[in-house]
């Protein structure tokens, strides 16, 4: 466990929150590599911290499906495989559909005014060269169009998702070509729904994601 990361202490937050933040990072940014094994008293070591928030934290990272626990083995880093990416699309592509065709019904002007605003500050982020918050951003963009749903348990459903999602989101994200085509698509998704425009809403959503699957594919394809 070589790499170079470490706890950044936030006064606000629980100990154990700061420590799974502190991992989270380390994975998506790759500073821990998939396959690498984590080690409750390696960690707790490097991190100046005990085993008890370290297991906490590799438990909430199992949830997001970035840590896999091994059979007489422990815990380690997931690695990224296009079986599970396929998994988690193939779901959120169904979940965004229905979340703008009812957003189309129900979403109302302050909302829209809402969504254009987060899509400024997503193009704004870009510049900062930070991918978490690239993501984070993003993340902020269509949680705005899920709660115009009006309907909490698809709300929570894609929340649960978003979580599985995060990794792949970050990969994407990575690549800064792709940026230009996502401003572009994030301006068509909010015309779509001041419009009213269901199928369009649907067509432009799931080209969205398609876009985001072929893209991290090619990722995971090029790393063998």
């Amino acid at each position: 466990m070589g790499n170079d990361f470490e706890v950044n202490i936030n006064e606000y937050l629980p100990l154990r929150d700061v420590v799974f933040n502190t991992l989270r990072q380390a994975i998506l940014r790759g500073e821990l590599e998939p396959g690498e094994r984590l080690t409750e008293i390696q960690l707790a070591n490097k991190l100046g911290v005990s085993r008890t928030p370290i297991r906490e934290a590799i438990r909430k990272l199992e949830l997001e499906g970035l840590v896999l626990m091994i059979p007489r083995r422990g815990a380690e880093v997931a690695e990224i495989t296009e079986k599970s990416l396929r998994d988690v699309l193939e779901v959120r592509a169904s979940l965004e559909e229905l979340s703008v065709e009812l957003a189309c019904d129900r979403i109302t002007d302050e909302q829209v005014e809402a969504l254009k605003d987060a899509a400024k500050e997503f193009e704004h982020v870009l510049g900062s060269g930070d991918v978490t918050e690239y993501a984070e951003a993003d993340v902020k963009f269509h949680d705005i169009i899920y709660h115009a749903t009006d309907n909490q348990r698809l709300v929570q459903l894609l929340y649960n998702l978003r979580e599985q999602m995060y990794r792949y989101r970050v990969e994407y994200l990575k690549r800064k070509e792709v940026h230009p085509a996502l401003l572009a698509e994030h301006q068509r998704i909010i015309e779509c729904l001041e419009q009213r425009d269901k199928e369009a809403a649907k067509a432009t959503i799931r080209m969205h994601i398609e876009n985001q699957a072929k893209k991290v594919t090619d990722t995971i394809r090029t790393k063998k």
